[in-house]
């Protein structure tokens, strides 16, 4: 664990945020206060991945439902 102040970590913020993939950054303000920085790992997941609705619909009839509404339009 490294510790920066304040000063120092808006000095060099960029190479920060890099070294914080390999360990937990501490940043200390005057007042005592302290922040760690730890790299958020990014989801796999698709945005379109919505969770289900709990309703027993078949992909054609999904499909069908989507052509009706589109030749209303």
């Amino acid at each position: 664990m490294k510790i920066y102040t304040y000063s120092q970590a808006r000095e060099k913020l960029a190479d920060i945020l890099e070294e914080s993939k390999k360990e937990e950054i501490v940043i200390r303000r005057r007042k005592g206060d302290m922040f760690s920085i730890v790299p958020k790992t990014p989801s796999r997941r698709s945005p379109f991945d919505v969770p289900n609705l709990g309703k027993r619909i078949a992909r054609k009839e999904i499909l069908e439902a989507i052509r009706e509404s589109r030749e209303r339009a």
